[in-house]
Formats: C-alpha cells, sequence, structure tokens
C-alpha cells in the first residue's frame, strides 16, 4: 500500500473515532427496530401495500420477502435523469422475478447547473443538495425497506442521494446509473464558440447551435464534470455493479445491468446470509478510494465539498489536506474535458474503468480490503460487463490503454500528481484544479480587479477594464451569502483574456465546478467575504499572490492598513428573493464552511 495512502487514511480514522463509533450505534440501532412491517398496526400496514397487488400483499405481510424501496431522480427536462422514467417498472419486474417486492418510495428533486447557469435558480444549485438528502429520508422513513436503489446521476443529487442513504446506514443500498449520451460536437469545439460569442465574434445562433450539438440527446453532458465525476467515485467506492458507470441509455447492456442491480439490492438483505448495509461499505477506506478516483482522474473540485459532506453522514471527519495529500501521491492518469479534449466516451473506449482499477490496484494506491455490493475487495471491479448471447457477464477488462492520450499508465502519467492544490494565507484557504492547466503549476502576483457579483465583470470585461495582468476577485459568493452559485459565466472572458497574453487568475469564495479548466482559479475561499472573511477588504490594485508551489494565498497589505480599512458591505437583496430563494433563508444561515461540506445537515448536533 502506498504509504501515503495509508497514512492519510489512518489519520482520517484516528481523527474520527468518537463520531464513527456514535454512527455505527446509531445504525446498529436502526437495525435492531426495524423494518417494522412485522409489528405495524393494521391500519400502519394497510397504508403502506395498500396500492399493491394480492401477491404483493401477501409478501408484505411476512417479513421472508424482501422489500425493496426506490428513490429516483427522475425529471424529463434533465438530459441525463431522463432515463429514469422506465426504471422502476424494470427494477419492480427484476425483483418480483426472484420473489421479492419493489415499492417507489419517494422521488426527489434534480436541477441542472446547465440551464440555471448564470440565472436566478443557481443560488439554490448547492443547496438542493441538503434537500435532496431530507427527501431521501422521508421516502425512508416509512421503515417498510429492507434495501434501497439510488436513481440518481448529476452534481448534488449524488451526494444528496449518498448523505441520505448513510443516515439510513442500516440498509443495505445500491447506486443505479444511467450513463452517458453518446458524443456529440467535440468539446473543444464547444469551448471555442463559448470564446468567440464571448469576444462578439459569432452571434447567439451560432452558439446555441454549438451547445445543441453538444448537449444534444438522453443521457449525462460528456464532458469531466461533477455528474461523471460522482459516477466515477461511487464505483470506486463499491456502491455500483462494476463497469456500470459509463454504459449509455437505451442499449441492451444498460437494461441488464439495472436488472442485475435490482437482483443484487435483494441478496444484501438482512433477511439472508448476506447482509451488506451501506454505512459498513462506506468506511474510511472506502472514502480514501473514493478521494483517489477522484484525483487520479482530475475530477470535480465540487468533490472537495460534497465528499466531505459524505464522510460526515457516516461518521467520518475529512478536509483539504488530506485531498491535497492524496493528490500529492496520486499520478494524473487521464485527459478528458476539460483536462483534455476527449470526453467520458472516449475514456471507456481506451479502457475505462476496469483499467482504470486495475492500475491503481496494483501500484498499491487502493484499499483492496474493503466491502462493497458485490462482496469483499475491488478485484471484480477490473473487470467489465458483457453481453454474450443475451446474458450478463463480467470479463477481464483491457490489460493495456488503447488510446494514451486518454488515459495514461501509472508509469507514464500525464502529471505526477493528480492536479489539486490547496492554497492557504491571509486570504483564507481555498482550492485550485491544477491539472487542467497550461502549465503545471500556478505563480502569478498581480494587482486584484474586485467585484461583488458575477455579473458586474461582464461590462468589464466588454469595457477593456481587464486587458491587464490581474487577479480577478469576485465575492460575497459563498455558501451563507447567497448558496455559493457556480460562476462559469467568467471563464469565456477570462479565457479570452489569457489567450490575448494577459496573465489573469480567480478567487472567489464562490464555486467553479467540475468545468474548471484552463484558467487559474482559487476557489471555495473560506472564511467567505460575508463570513468576516479577508476577501471582503480587497480594494482593486491591491497585490494579491496565488502560488501553488508554496501554497500561498496571499493578500499583501500591511496590517496596519488591513485594520483600518472597513470590510466592504454584502449587497444581496438581489440574491435572497425571487425564485424561490426566499424559502432557503434557513438554510442559508446554518449553512457551515466549504471545508466543512458547505453542508445545513450537521448543524443541530454539532451545535448542541
Amino acid at each position: 500500500m502506498n504509504p501515503k495512502i495509508a497514512e492519510v487514511t489512518q489519520r482520517i480514522i484516528e481523527r474520527s473515532k468518537e463520531t464513527r463509533k456514535a454512527y455505527l450505534e446509531k445504525i446498529e440501532k436502526a437495525r435492531r427496530q426495524g423494518p417494522h412491517r412485522g409489528v405495524l398496526s393494521c391500519g400502519n400496514l394497510a397504508h403502506g401495500f395498500a396500492a399493491c397487488g394480492t401477491e404483493e400483499k401477501s409478501d408484505l405481510r411476512s417479513m421472508t420477502k424482501a422489500n425493496v424501496a426506490i428513490i429516483s431522480s427522475y425529471n424529463d427536462m434533465l438530459s441525463a435523469h431522463q432515463p429514469y422514467e422506465t426504471y422502476p417498472a424494470i427494477i419492480k419486474q427484476a425483483i418480483k422475478e426472484v420473489g421479492s417486492v419493489a415499492q417507489f418510495a419517494g422521488g426527489v428533486p434534480a436541477m441542472c447547473d446547465g440551464v440555471t447557469q448564470g440565472q436566478a435558480g443557481m443560488d439554490l444549485s448547492l443547496m438542493s443538495r441538503d434537500n435532496i438528502a431530507q427527501a431521501a429520508a422521508v421516502a425512508l422513513s416509512h421503515n417498510m425497506f429492507d434495501s434501497a436503489m439510488m436513481l440518481g446521476i448529476c452534481d448534488k443529487i449524488v451526494p444528496g442521494l449518498l448523505m441520505g442513504a448513510l443516515t439510513f446506514g442500516h440498509l443495505p443500498t445500491v447506486f443505479v446509473p444511467a450513463g452517458p449520451m453518446p458524443s456529440g460536437l467535440p468539446n473543444k469545439e464547444k469551448a471555442r464558440v463559448r470564446q468567440e460569442f464571448a469576444e462578439g465574434k459569432v452571434g447567439r445562433d451560432a452558439l446555441l447551435e454549438a451547445e445543441s450539438q453538444s448537449y444534444h440527446s438522453a443521457g449525462t453532458c460528456t464532458f469531466y464534470g461533477t455528474a461523471n465525476s460522482n459516477q466515477l467515485v461511487v464505483e470506486m467506492m463499491g456502491l455500483h455493479l462494476p463497469g456500470s458507470s459509463f454504459v449509455n441509455p437505451g442499449t441492451p447492456l444498460r437494461e441488464a445491468l439495472t436488472k442485475a442491480a435490482a437482483v443484487q439490492a435483494t441478496r444484501l438483505t438482512d433477511l439472508g446470509e448476506n447482509y451488506t448495509p451501506i454505512g459498513h461499505i462506506v468506511d474510511a477506506k472506502a472514502i480514501v478510494n473514493g478521494l483517489v478516483g477522484l484525483l487520479a482522474t482530475g475530477g470535480s473540485t465540487n468533490h472537495t465539498m460534497h465528499l466531505i459532506a459524505v464522510a460526515r453522514s457516516a461518521g467520518y471527519i475529512v478536509n483539504w489536506d488530506d485531498f491535497s495529500d492524496i493528490s500529492n501521491a496520486v499520478p494524473l492518469l487521464t485527459r478528458i474535458y476539460p483536462n483534455g479534449s476527449a470526453d467520458i466516451n472516449h475514456f471507456v473506449a481506451a479502457g475505462g474503468m476496469s483499467l482504470l482499477m486495475k492500475q491503481l490496484l496494483d501500484a498499491g494506491l487502493l484499499h483492496n480490503d474493503v466491502k462493497t455490493i458485490c462482496g469483499e475487495g475491488l478485484d471484480f471491479y477490473t473487470k467489465e460487463p458483457r453481453l454474450i448471447d443475451g446474458e450478463l457477464e463480467w470479463r477481464d477488462g483491457a490489460s493495456e490503454s488503447h488510446d494514451k492520450e486518454v488515459l495514461a499508465s501509472v508509469d507514464a502519467p500525464f502529471k505526477p500528481d493528480g492536479g489539486l492544490s490547496v492554497l492557504d494565507g491571509n486570504l483564507g484557504r481555498g482550492v485550485i484544479k491544477t491539472s487542467a492547466l497550461r502549465t503545471p503549476h500556478c505563480t502569478l502576483k498581480a494587482p486584484a480587479v474586485v467585484f461583488e457579483d458575477q455579473f458586474e465583470l461582464d461590462a468589464a470585461f466588454k469595457e477593456g477594464k481587464l486587458d491587464k495582468d490581474c487577479i480577478v476577485v469576485v465575492r460575497f459568493q459563498g455558501p451563507s451569502a447567497i448558496g455559493m452559485p457556480e460562476l462559469h459565466r467568467l471563464t469565456p472572458p477570462l479565457g479570452v483574456l489569457q489567450d490575448k497574453g494577459f496573465k489573469v487568475a480567480l478567487v472567489t469564495d464562490g464555486r467553479m465546478s467540475g468545468a474548471s479548466g484552463k484558467v487559474p482559479a482559487a476557489i471555495h475561499v473560506t472564511p467567505e467575504a460575508y463570513k468576516g472573511g479577508l476577501l471582503a477588504k480587497v480594494q482593486n490594485d491591491d497585490i494579491i499572490e496565488l502560488n501553488t508551489q508554496t501554497g500561498a494565498l496571499t493578500l499583501h497589505v500591511d496590517e496596519e492598513t488591513l485594520a483600518a480599512r472597513e470590510a466592504a458591505p454584502a449587497n444581496l437583496a438581489n440574491h435572497h428573493v425571487g425564485m424561490g430563494r426566499e424559502m432557503f433563508a434557513g438554510m442559508r444561515a446554518i449553512l457551515t464552511g466549504a471545508e466543512e461540506g458547505a453542508c445545513s445537515l450537521f448543524y443541530t448536533q454539532e451545535q448542541a
């Protein structure tokens, strides 16, 4: 085992002794208390199976047949989740054929950051994760179930479902993907058109046509953002069937994997000899495996919050130093847009999950002494699914990459590290994704140009006020300020400035998500400006240093001057009312900082 990976794992275990102990006691108590079908009152049970058929009612009266909860994020506006429309019927039939029952327990919201990008609704995006976790908990709270299946893919949905599932950690839980859309317009071409639109070289018709050719059918967006990072991480943690993350929707293999996942959910319950609850699968080693997979592939920076919140849901305390140390130990093995020009389908063709898993295992970068929904260890995850004469089988995957420009080897990686750095200084702590940068490191010391809102930058860009070396500061974007929206509308203009030869970077307490690209961006800066962070005192032309080699995130203004400065006022009224945002005021008020997961769900117990 790689010594640094082992060291990080052990310190997470030591740091979390008390919280993990309390979690395990909680889920063991829940196991002893449920499910309550056998002791429900007649009225309770009658409500629980009123809509079932005669045979299912008979099965649910007993405690000998498994009842599997289906929780879905289906909606037909979100391309990644549209295929889930037919899944409940497929799952119910597959489970019926093995003598058990499935019930659709509940739906959870699923918003699309691609639709809300740069719009008022984006202010709800991050907070929707906790809402999804709560919705999943409500669905499972009927205590009718022996196991669960979670149907979700995209940005906040999978972390939310994971958090909800871990709250019911005594239940075996299988996550079920739906797969990416087939490849469309190459991501590099899409980015080019976006920049040309920002420069005024092409009109909206050309931009819309490029976007439509890129996002063109049902399935997950094909770039390597948070959605596809979710799928990879969940498989690394052993919560998917092997090789199921990136099979395209609407294919015979996709349907066969969905049926197999349904059957697997019946095999893990407390009614048999193979009880495998999700709270036992997601331990410190599984969490570290997820981090290794994320960092070895240059995955989404959103997980510097999401995986912390997920870990906390399982009783573990993880911080950004853990991310940084693992990143330093893990080589970068993939080039998938925005870290390269390939998309997720190209990654699959090059060798995909089975080869990635094999290489990381062989290099001692993954813990193999873990539980998964398929049994002990990750060796099964080095195989890939195939339909042979209509039957689903797992066979050995590729032994080496079919495209070394997309999937490299541990011996000859794209970079020696995972491309995520933690920055620390008087401006606070933040993270920067270096895997997509043009150079391995970012060292920039330049005057600040300060904005209170992302929308202000457009005007300054068009007026030529940013045509210089500068560090753009966009503040009051943090969790408690406005819900921490993504700021991807900043990427095209900053990319244009970079292409003109100016040295530019971004510093913000907001997010840039999994699509963070070639512009250096120190993001998630904490403490956020709204809660007393020094960002609130930065003024135009102050010198800021951003250095990934030294880890510096420094405002070069003397202490006496800073002490005399007033913090800029937070004028957030436009972000707190409208598009439902007023309903989330209470949640914003209790969100933890970015390094604590930007989470509202642990507030009460930690304050008690």
